[in-house]
């Protein structure tokens, strides 16, 4: 109780995001197929050993072919063997460390020193700014508020940073724990493998002298050495398929359009082969050009402020990344950082190298990929609030209150918003971002499949084959016996088209229409209306058909 009133306002802003991340989170978003896979092949582990695909208790989940990093599976795994196969027990996990991020937030930005501050008679420290900014947060909230992998590695990546700083100042064992978190990030997340390396970098320069300085080196050196162990089943297989697949599948390597941009510039020379336009126009130029026009996108204004990512699944409607007021708060910042950054720097390095994973992808900006930006611009955006509060309390005290007010009421405002976009507004107005109709659609077929010899179920919202296993809790024995996997198609995925009497596919209607003893589901699009036997329908959030269910 002592401790609890000392610390009332972090108590106060774990509960609030705690609020934030929990309520509805089984139904709002729905749940998406890589959800999906992660909690299947959890429960294909506790059930065989083994994933969908029968290979037993792997590093990554082979799943689409995409080889998932498979840590937050095994995070999930106790919670369905306890809660079974449901939405809540593959997304609750995920919500509590996002709570535990905020946490985390709030301990390193405690450590940077920083005077508190009083607002309305109550004191405020930065830190208590920070954790605040990012439990209301709508870049955090979003991605904490499903089965999303990267916002466990990027709770493990704050919470390395903090442990790393700690060892820094002589709390030597405090690098063991840091070379935990950073490699649980590794295992979590694909992007991680690229910002932690980075990360460590900056970090090695930027504190170079301070370490010398460090008690304890052979604390230091064990931690490194305790970490590489700990890396090496990854190491391994990463050389395998799994680092293959993923470097084929999403990098900007993979993109045609560097190499059909090099042969469209050579052909506009005299001659196509000629030295000087292969000394202009080539692999190196054209893919340092993509890079960059990626990662710049990622500080654009519309991309963080007003807009988010063009995939739907990521962002709310006429919302960005962050809150708008966010904006003047980052411009305050690094105005005063830029008078002394000496306490910033790793900050400042953080936010610089956070984006470099998701720029090396043809889908860019991404929200996902670049998640871990959300806790250097909170921090930052918190540093701008203080700085903000620390002139305000120089002024007369009705100003200074009037000022505290108007602050208030913005953010109040905001934060009101974005959760009436988010709750009312987003499923309606994205109604494709998630399987929306999905689970009553399995729900249904599970319950009827056996009047019918065979079932045609649309391909056309991403992976249902996935979505069948997680509803109706295929037995996994079953499935790794009787599917196969098809070859990658154009995005690097693949996926089973068929599994006992299931077909997933494009429906025909032309080609379809005279099968008999089978269903059909198809969109409106795909099913005529005038001419079939739809004997049920299912809709959308903003009342659009999302499937149509034909017998014949």
């Amino acid at each position: 109780m002592k401790y609890f009133n000392k610390h009332i306002l972090i108590s106060i802003v774990l509960v609030s995001a705690f609020l934030l991340r929990f309520v509805h989170l089984s139904n709002i978003p729905a749940l998406n197929a890589d959800e999906a896979a992660l909690g299947y092949n959890a429960y294909s582990l506790i059930q065989t050993g083994k994933d969908e695909h029968g290979n037993s208790w792997p590093i990554h989940f082979q799943s689409f072919n995409d080889y998932k990093p498979a840590l937050y599976g095994y995070i999930i795994l106790p919670f369905i063997k306890v809660f079974g196969l449901n939405e809540l027990a593959v997304r609750a996990p995920g919500a509590f460390l996002g709570v535990v991020n905020v946490f985390f937030v709030w301990l390193l930005v405690k450590d940077l020193g920083f005077k508190k501050k009083k607002v309305f008679g109550i004191k405020i420290g930065l830190e208590d700014i920070a954790a605040l900014l990012l439990a209301f947060s709508p870049w955090h909230i979003h991605f904490s508020r499903g089965g999303w992998e990267v916002n466990v590695a990027t709770m493990c990546i704050t919470a390395g940073i903090y442990y790393s700083l700690r060892g820094l100042n002589n709390h030597v064992t405090n690098f063991v724990y840091a070379a935990v978190f950073f490699v649980a990030s590794l295992y979590t997340y694909h992007a991680a493998r690229i910002i932690v390396p980075l990360l460590l970098l900056g970090m090695a320069f930027i504190y170079f002298k301070r370490f010398l300085k460090v008690e304890g080196k052979k604390v230091f050196f064990g931690a490194i050495l305790f970490g590489a162990v700990l890396l090496l089943p990854l190491a391994y297989d990463f050389l395998g398929p799994a680092g293959a697949a993923r470097a084929s599948g999403v990098s900007i390597f993979s993109d045609r359009g560097p190499i059909d941009r090099i042969n469209e510039k050579r052909g506009q020379h005299n001659t196509l082969t000629s030295s000087f336009a292969k000394v202009l126009h080539n692999k190196p130029v054209e893919y340092a050009l993509s890079f960059s026009e990626n990662y710049f996108e990622h500080f654009w204004g519309e991309f963080l402020f007003l807009s988010g990512d063009d995939i739907q699944r990521n962002k709310v409607p006429e919302f960005g990344l962050l809150y708008t007021m966010q904006f003047p708060l980052l411009i305050i910042a690094f105005f005063v950082i830029s008078q002394k950054s000496k306490k910033w720097k790793i900050f400042i390095w953080w936010l610089l190298i956070s984006p470099v994973a998701a720029a090396i992808t043809f889908q860019s900006p991404h929200a996902l990929r670049a998640q871990n930006m959300v806790i250097p611009l909170t921090i930052f955006s918190a540093y701008g609030l203080y700085a903000l509060i620390s002139w305000s309390s120089e002024k007369q005290k009705f100003l200074k209150n009037l000022s505290y007010m108007f602050a208030a009421l913005i953010m109040i405002w905001s934060f009101a918003r974005y959760i009436h976009q988010y709750y009312v507004h987003m499923a309606k107005t994205y109604p494709y971002s998630s399987q929306y109709g999905v689970k009553e659609l399995m729900l249904y077929l599970k319950e009827n499949e056996s009047k019918y010899k065979d079932i045609y179920i649309t391909d056309k919202y991403d992976q249902p084959y996935i979505l069948y296993l997680f509803y109706t809790e295929e037995d996994p024995a079953e499935f790794q016996q009787y599917h196969v996997l098809t070859e990658r198609g154009e995005f690097g995925f693949s996926t089973v088209s068929e599994y006992k009497k299931y077909h997933f596919t494009s429906i025909n209607w032309d080609r379809m229409r005279d099968y008999r003893n089978v269903l059909l589901v198809g969109t409106d699009d795909e099913v005529p209306e005038v001419e079939s036997n739809v004997i049920k329908r299912i809709y959308f959030p903003n009342n659009d058909k999302a499937f149509e269910i034909v017998e014949l």
